[in-house]
C-alpha cells in the first residue's frame, strides 16, 4: 500500500495571484516612498521575493507594472463608490461627487498618483491594452455614478462618459505635475460635469 501524497493547500491560480498581489504592492511602496524614479524592476522583485525574471514574466516594464497598480488602484475605487454610491438629486451632482472622492483619493499619495499618470504617457505599444483597461474602469466608475437617465439616449451618455473620462486625466495629469492645486482639480472636474450633464 503506497503512503497518500499531502493534498497542496493552494492552486496554482492562487499562487499566482497572491504573488501578482505582493509585485503590484511592493511597486506601490516604492512609487510611495521616491515617485517614479523609485521603481526599480530588481528592487520591486526583491520587495516582493520573486525572481527577476518572474517578475518580466508578469510585466516586462516598468511602465507595465505601473499601469498595472493603477488598474488595480481603479478597479478598488470604483468598488468602493459602488459599495457606498455617490449622493445627489442629479446625474451632475452624483458624478461630481464621485470625482470629488476620487480627487481626494488620489491627493493622499502625489508621489504614487504622479508615477501612474507618467506611465499613463508611455509609448511602448505593449502597454496599450493595459491604458485601455485603466481607461474603461475610469469610465465606468463615471456611469455607475450617472445611474439611470431616461432624459438621455445611450449614445449621449456614452459620449458624455468618454469626455468626461479625458477630461479627468486630464485635470489629474496637470495636477501630478505640480501646474494646478486640488481645489483647482476638482473645481474643473465639477465644471465639465455640470457643463456635459446639465
Amino acid at each position: 500500500m503506497t503512503a497518500e501524497r499531502p493534498r497542496r493547500t493552494g492552486t496554482r491560480a492562487a499562487e499566482t495571484a497572491a504573488r501578482k498581489a505582493r509585485i503590484l504592492t511592493a511597486a506601490l511602496e516604492l512609487a510611495a516612498n521616491g515617485g517614479y524614479e523609485a521603481v526599480q524592476m530588481r528592487d520591486v522583485a526583491a520587495r516582493a521575493e520573486v525572481a527577476l525574471g518572474t517578475l518580466y514574466r508578469h510585466y516586462a516594464s516598468k511602465d507595465q507594472l505601473l499601469l498595472a497598480v493603477m488598474l488595480d488602484q481603479t478597479e478598488t475605487l470604483r468598488a468602493r463608490l459602488e459599495q457606498h454610491p455617490a449622493r445627489g438629486g442629479s446625474a451632475a451632482d452624483r458624478v461630481s461627487t464621485a470625482l470629488e472622492r476620487a480627487c481626494r483619493a488620489l491627493e493622499r499619495n502625489p508621489r504614487v498618483t504622479g508615477a501612474l499618470v507618467r506611465a499613463m504617457f508611455a509609448t511602448e505599444p505593449e502597454a496599450a491594452e493595459l491604458k485601455s483597461q485603466v481607461q474603461r474602469e475610469m469610465q465606468a466608475l463615471i456611469v455607475s455614478a450617472i445611474g439611470t437617465d431616461p432624459t438621455r439616449s445611450a449614445d449621449e451618455i456614452a459620449a458624455v462618459v468618454d469626455v468626461l473620462g479625458q477630461v479627468w486625466f486630464s485635470a489629474m495629469a496637470f495636477w501630478a505635475g505640480g501646474v494646478t492645486s486640488t481645489p483647482t482639480m476638482s473645481h474643473r472636474l465639477t465644471s465639465a460635469t455640470r457643463l456635459l450633464l446639465r
